[in-house]
């Protein structure tokens, strides 16, 4: 299935492009850039303009980079422009990129499958420390953010990061961005199917290749062989899930054109069954249609989630099958339901090889580089080699002597690393916010740790699963539509009239179990400063109405709006 940059995998027939731009499809000939982002693309690669950061820009300084490179082809590195200070969130869609920009970038470290080395957590620590003013955040993509970082610096950063087979290749832009993988693959007692094989090859075989560097939008993906579903497989662009089939055993079902955002989706199922070996030959099949078919005229509809609620899962597998693979693929079951309704892995654990590993909860997954480097040496005491992030904003040790177990969570609580936290510290996510974020309208880090110790103050009996998404704006880096309770930044008019940041409300939004999106009630709005009397109040509410048993993502569908106010 050989790819060109610009050109379909196949010699398919394609239509001649009449009159109307149509959405800007190569694969019918539309080939004609038709927004500025689409320009920059085909003006030059993304992947090129490293050369210029490393001969030009980091000698020359900020004042001397390119606005397309800035606001565009830098992503390809994983480097945005972050907010310049004050800005607050009034402005944020009111100015112009060069006026939130500030002269520093957040760098993302791509961590496929979220494996990591302590000498690798070592380095990213240490880089933190000495580039980045201790920041180092983990995100719900298993990867690590840093901030304040200094084109300048951005060089030596890479080649630290590459001497431990780290990269920040493709970690943004319109590219594959970071693969999810089950954070106990290979070593969980329950695992259905290793997958870690699969995101080796399509890392070695697909990021960097320029036949795939020029997408409509980013391609979110997610392989996991867990019965947990660990990987939010519901809202990747592709996803394959664990299953046994009853005839070929352990594989893959096939996920595709889930995301959020504004217009959020859940994915499909294309009802096949996909073995091990051919899991890169799918996604490189689905990664090309998206390439090729994906809708290039407005960024808005440019996600595969679009092209597939268009096309439908049964046309989708059609052309996969015909035009990509040249073969059809098995039918297969769906996943089961997990059993658990935390999905994240703390706690201690037993692996298959009878050590144990230690999953433990950051605050909304804000650390910084000296904690990261003593996690690092905190787990080499106890006889780890090994580390894990989650996309849940979570860490986990691996490979742990029973013998070693307990001081080793001594270890990591004295770091404030909780391995048995409150359900209000293990399911509190939060983005970036206004702090560093361009897109961003209210702040988040610091509101959701404010609101977890507030929580665990007020309800210390709370025991329940419950999750708390915090988002800074409306596209939901923090996942907002599937959280039990998800919060959307935006300003709010206070009891005096006065515009201050707030938080429009979801409540029962799901993933896993019965996944769905939250509901939304008409008016339910809370400032900032209300926000841990709301929670306290509707999770009161909660507790004294719930049938026995009941969650609730399913007591929040049925409750009354006066009881969710």
């Amino acid at each position: 299935m050989a790819a060109t940059p610009g050109k379909p995998a196949t010699a398919t027939p394609r239509r001649k492009a009449g009159r109307h731009r149509g959405e800007g499809q190569w694969a019918v000939g539309h080939f004609t850039p038709l927004n500025g982002n689409e320009q920059f693309k085909k003006d030059d690669d993304g992947l090129n303009v490293r050369t210029r950061i490393e001969t030009i820009y980091s000698k020359r300084g900020f004042d001397s980079i390119d606005p397309n490179d800035l606001r565009g082809r830098m992503r390809w590195w994983g480097l945005y422009t972050q907010r310049k200070p004050g800005i607050d969130g009034g402005k944020t869609a009111i100015l112009e990129p060069e006026e939130l920009d500030d002269e520093y970038f957040m760098l993302r470290v791509r961590i496929d499958g979220g494996r990591l080395t302590t000498e690798q957590l070592r380095v990213i620590g240490e880089i933190s420390q000495e580039f980045a003013r201790g920041t180092a955040d983990i995100t719900d993509r298993q990867n690590v953010q840093y901030h304040w970082i200094r084109i300048e610096d951005v060089p030596e950063i890479w080649e630290r990061l590459e001497a431990v087979g780290l990269s920040t290749t493709e970690a943004c832009g319109d590219t594959p961005r970071v693969i999810l993988g089950s954070p106990v693959a290979g070593i969980a007692e329950d695992e259905i199917i290793d997958g870690t094989p699969a995101i080796d090859e399509i890392q070695r075989r697909i990021v960097g290749d320029k036949a795939f560097s020029n997408l409509p939008r980013k391609f979110k993906s997610a392989i996991s062989g867990s019965p947990l579903l660990d990987v939010a497989h519901e809202i990747n662009d592709i996803a394959f899930v664990g299953v046994n089939h009853p005839e070929h055993g352990p594989g893959f079902d096939l996920w595709v054109g889930g995301g959020l955002s504004t217009n959020p989706k859940i994915g499909v199922r294309l009802g096949a069954w996909v073995p091990l070996d051919e899991v890169p030959d799918v996604y490189e099949g689905v990664i090309s249609i998206f390439r090729d078919y994906g809708y290039r005229r407005l960024r808005t509809r440019a996600r595969l989630k679009f092209l597939v609620a268009d096309w439908g899962a049964e046309k989708f597998r059609q052309v996969l099958e015909d035009e990509y693979l040249g073969r059809p693929l098995t039918d297969g079951p769906a996943p089961e339901q997990p059993l658990q309704r935390w999905r994240d892995h703390v706690g201690v654990h037993r692996q298959k090889d009878g050590r144990f590993y230690v999953g433990f909860a950051p605050r909304v997954g804000r650390v910084d580089g000296a904690t990261l480097t003593k996690i690092a040496e905190v787990a080499e005491a106890h006889g780890s080699g090994r580390l894990r992030t989650t996309a849940e904003q979570k860490m986990i040790v691996l490979d742990v002597e029973e013998s070693q177990v307990e001081s080793l969570v001594s270890g990591l609580e004295s770091l404030d690393l909780r391995v048995a936290p409150s359900p209000f510290r293990r399911g509190t996510m939060a983005c970036t916010g206004i702090e560093f974020c361009k897109l961003a309208i209210v702040e988040t880090k610091a509101r959701g740790a404010a609101l977890i110790d507030e929580l665990e103050r007020r309800i210390p009996e709370f025991d329940e699963p419950i999750t708390i998404n915090i988002n800074g704006c409306p596209n939901a880096c923090a996942r907002i539509q599937v959280a039990d309770i998800g919060l959307k930044g935006q300003l709010v008019l206070d009891e005096n009239g006065e515009q201050v940041e707030g938080f429009q409300v979801h409540l029962g939004g799901a993933l896993g179990l019965e996944a769905g999106f939250g509901r939304k009630v008409r008016g339910l709005k809370v400032t900032s400063a209300e926000l841990p009397d709301y929670v306290e109040r509707v999770l009161g509410r909660f507790q004294a109405e719930r049938a026995e048993g009941e969650r609730f993502a399913t007591w929040a569908a049925r409750a009354s709006e006066e009881a969710l106010s």
